[in-house]
Protein backbone atom coordinates (compact mmCIF):
# COMPACT_ATOMS: atom_id res chain seq x y z
CA UNK A 1 0.00 0.00 0.00
CA UNK A 2 2.78 2.38 0.68
CA UNK A 3 4.80 1.94 -2.39
CA UNK A 4 4.46 4.13 -5.47
CA UNK A 5 3.40 3.61 -8.89
CA UNK A 6 7.07 4.15 -10.11
CA UNK A 7 8.33 1.44 -7.88
CA UNK A 8 5.82 -1.03 -9.21
CA UNK A 9 6.31 -0.41 -13.19
CA UNK A 10 9.46 -0.70 -15.18
CA UNK A 11 9.77 1.92 -17.24
CA UNK A 12 8.24 1.92 -20.65
CA UNK A 13 12.33 2.05 -22.03
CA UNK A 14 13.20 -0.85 -19.76
CA UNK A 15 9.67 -2.81 -21.10
CA UNK A 16 10.77 -2.50 -24.90
CA UNK A 17 14.06 -3.29 -24.52
CA UNK A 18 13.57 -6.70 -22.76
CA UNK A 19 10.88 -7.30 -25.14
CA UNK A 20 13.00 -7.44 -27.96
CA UNK A 21 15.73 -8.99 -26.46
CA UNK A 22 13.24 -11.78 -25.30
CA UNK A 23 12.36 -12.02 -28.97
CA UNK A 24 15.65 -12.09 -30.14
CA UNK A 25 17.05 -14.42 -28.08
CA UNK A 26 14.20 -17.02 -28.11
CA UNK A 27 14.23 -17.18 -32.29
CA UNK A 28 18.33 -17.67 -31.64
CA UNK A 29 18.03 -20.14 -28.80
CA UNK A 30 15.23 -22.14 -30.88
CA UNK A 31 17.58 -22.40 -34.06
CA UNK A 32 20.54 -23.38 -32.16
CA UNK A 33 18.69 -25.77 -30.05
CA UNK A 34 16.74 -27.52 -33.49
CA UNK A 35 20.70 -27.66 -34.63
CA UNK A 36 21.82 -29.40 -31.34
CA UNK A 37 18.82 -31.92 -31.56
CA UNK A 38 19.49 -32.53 -35.51
CA UNK A 39 23.26 -33.09 -34.71
CA UNK A 40 22.96 -34.94 -31.67
CA UNK A 41 19.89 -37.73 -32.72
CA UNK A 42 20.61 -37.40 -36.82
CA UNK A 43 16.56 -36.50 -37.23
CA UNK A 44 15.49 -33.53 -37.95
CA UNK A 45 13.05 -32.25 -34.83
CA UNK A 46 9.46 -33.38 -34.70
CA UNK A 47 7.69 -30.54 -36.55
CA UNK A 48 4.61 -31.48 -34.85
CA UNK A 49 4.77 -33.25 -32.29
CA UNK A 50 0.61 -34.17 -31.86
CA UNK A 51 1.25 -36.09 -35.14
CA UNK A 52 1.01 -40.10 -34.17
CA UNK A 53 3.90 -40.62 -36.85
CA UNK A 54 6.30 -38.98 -33.99
CA UNK A 55 6.74 -41.36 -30.91
CA UNK A 56 5.41 -39.93 -27.64
CA UNK A 57 9.00 -40.06 -25.93
CA UNK A 58 10.80 -37.84 -29.28
CA UNK A 59 7.86 -35.64 -28.83
CA UNK A 60 8.19 -35.14 -24.88
CA UNK A 61 12.22 -34.92 -25.22
CA UNK A 62 12.14 -32.11 -28.18
CA UNK A 63 9.58 -30.61 -26.05
CA UNK A 64 11.23 -30.18 -22.66
CA UNK A 65 15.15 -29.70 -24.18
CA UNK A 66 13.37 -26.70 -26.13
CA UNK A 67 11.42 -25.74 -23.52
CA UNK A 68 14.47 -25.49 -20.87
CA UNK A 69 17.13 -24.17 -23.15
CA UNK A 70 14.63 -21.71 -24.30
CA UNK A 71 13.71 -20.22 -20.60
CA UNK A 72 17.43 -20.20 -19.59
CA UNK A 73 18.89 -18.64 -22.97
CA UNK A 74 15.36 -15.90 -21.90
CA UNK A 75 16.56 -15.51 -18.42
CA UNK A 76 20.17 -15.59 -18.78
CA UNK A 77 19.85 -12.42 -21.38
CA UNK A 78 16.88 -10.71 -19.62
CA UNK A 79 18.90 -10.18 -16.06
CA UNK A 80 22.30 -9.77 -18.86
CA UNK A 81 20.35 -6.73 -20.66
CA UNK A 82 18.74 -5.54 -17.68
CA UNK A 83 22.48 -4.99 -15.84
CA UNK A 84 23.56 -3.29 -18.56
CA UNK A 85 20.36 -1.31 -19.14
CA UNK A 86 20.61 0.09 -15.45
CA UNK A 87 24.38 0.94 -15.42
CA UNK A 88 23.99 2.34 -18.54
CA UNK A 89 20.40 4.24 -16.87
CA UNK A 90 22.91 5.17 -13.72
CA UNK A 91 25.70 7.60 -16.26
CA UNK A 92 23.69 10.63 -15.81
CA UNK A 93 23.05 10.54 -12.24
CA UNK A 94 26.58 10.07 -11.62
CA UNK A 95 27.57 12.82 -13.51
CA UNK A 96 25.09 14.66 -12.38
CA UNK A 97 26.75 14.17 -8.47
CA UNK A 98 30.25 15.20 -10.29
CA UNK A 99 29.13 18.45 -11.34
CA UNK A 100 27.30 19.35 -8.52
CA UNK A 101 30.20 18.67 -6.14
Amino acid sequence: MGRSDDVDKPDMAWRLIGAVVALGVGYGARKAIEFGWQKATGKKPPADPNSLETSLAEAVGFAVVLGVGMEVARIVATRSAHKRYQAWKAIPEKAERVIKS
